[in-house]
């Protein structure tokens, strides 16, 4: 078996809000005209390159970009394709003046256009913008923010696994609306998908060319029911773009367990497979039983939507199961998705009265959740019995997990857990 060093750390995405809500602040502060656009890209560039450096510093191997946004990484993907609805073509000289306008929408003397719409991602908190397609749809490379934030982290030393959303989920996610002449003539959107692939292989080749290595296609769809209409756009999104790049594909689902899905999911053209074990633990035996021999296994066992600290004698336990049947070298430890959906350090709660010492000893939110992966990439393969400080660590956090289950306080902050999700 190969040695359990050859295990990778990878993180689906980050917080970007930073320590100190920094980012909400200059968005605020510049759409009131308190601070110029140089200053709102000093910030942004600022977080982003504070969260490369944690991530690396914890050791993290595959450190996420693109994962960062000014408002939404859905409408950031539609910006990028090209998907602009027609109301806002005279703006298309101003990118961000473009985007924050398809964001919230722009009233002045010049402009007068509405927002496009918001919904919730999923069944989270979360909200994003939903892309508006018209039956002559046409797509083109209209920013290169994927390229650039890999560029970014790659001058400060850090080769980063770019995160986007796949093509069909982009397309299911989006709504038809009627063209100008007010005609809709019975169209669907994913219609559109041999338009919009030949856009996404232009932006992975120039990925290549930058030197990117991995890259993490997001395809959440994978855990929802599919038609078979869907399952084959998934399948042929997958195909064209394996012909046509070069780059090491991790697909990632979350949310939920593949179910139905998971022969589609284990035999899509891609070098990895990144699965929810928060969500469905029980999924990891059936997906292990049908890999095929050439894939890797990212195990999302760090829960993504929630502020408690990790079962680590779980998740050890997940790992190491995998390890046992695929070897080290194909297996990834994870968060289930995005850290996106929790606050960003724990160790900024510092008033006691907001957080008291016995509820916060059970908290991890992302600053900590890269260290259990971090821990976690350590754990597997030791005989705990032979490990007294390792033991004794797993003891520690079981007794604290049974403490909070059992506690009244907890009653107190449950909405809150829920807020986060």
């Amino acid at each position: 078996m190969s040695s359990i060093k050859n295990i990778k750390t990878n993180v689906l995405g980050y917080p970007r809000i930073g320590k100190k809500r920094e980012l909400k602040k200059a968005c605020e502060a510049y759409w009131a005209g308190k601070i110029n656009r140089n200053e709102l890209e000093n910030t942004a560039r600022n977080l982003r390159r504070e969260n490369w450096n944690l991530l690396q510093k914890v050791g993290i191997d595959l450190i996420p970009s693109n994962d960062f946004s000014y408002y939404d990484t859905t409408l950031d993907l539609t910006l990028t394709l090209g998907a602009i609805p027609s109301r806002y073509n005279s703006l298309k000289e101003d990118k961000l003046r473009l985007y924050f306008a398809m964001a919230h929408g722009e009233q002045n003397e010049q402009e007068d256009v509405i927002a496009m719409e918001m919904t919730k991602w999923f069944d989270t908190n979360y909200h994003y913008i939903v892309p508006e397609f018209v039956k002559d749809q046409e797509f083109s490379l209209f920013d290169t923010k994927v390229v650039d934030e890999f560029c970014e982290a790659l001058e400060l030393g850090i080769k980063t696994k770019p995160v986007i959303l796949s093509p069909v989920s982009f397309l299911l996610l989006g709504k038809e609306k009627e063209d100008i002449t007010g005609m809709q003539d019975g169209f669907h959107r994913l219609d559109l998908l041999d338009k919009v692939l030949p856009v996404y292989v232009e932006l992975l080749k120039a990925l290549e060319e930058k030197g990117a290595e991995w890259i993490q296609i997001d395809e959440p769809y994978l855990s929802l029911d599919l038609d078979d209409e869907q399952r084959n756009a998934i399948q042929k999104a997958f195909g064209y773009i394996r012909e046509n790049t070069r780059l090491k594909i991790i697909v990632a689902t979350y949310f939920d367990g593949l179910k139905d899905n998971a022969d589609l999911a284990v035999n899509l053209p891609v070098e990895a497979l990144h699965i929810d074990l928060a969500r469905c633990p029980e999924q990891l035996d059936s997906i292990l039983n049908i890999l095929p021999a050439d894939k890797i296994l990212s195990l999302g066992v760090v829960d993504g939507r929630n502020i408690w600290k990790n079962d680590l004698e779980k998740s050890t336990e997940l790992v190491n199961k995998a390890i046992g049947k695929l070897g080290a070298d194909r297996v990834f430890v994870a968060g289930s998705c995005s850290f996106l959906h929790v606050p960003y350090d724990l160790a900024l709660e510092t008033k006691e009265q907001n957080l008291p010492a016995g509820i916060k000893r059970w908290m991890a939110f992302a600053a900590q959740k890269i260290e259990e992966l971090a821990a976690i990439k350590r754990l597997p393969g030791v005989r705990l019995k032979r490990d007294s400080l390792i033991r004794k660590r797993l003891q520690n956090k079981t007794t604290q997990q049974a403490s909070r289950l059992t506690s009244l306080k907890i009653r107190r902050i449950l909405p809150t857990e829920r807020f986060l999700s």
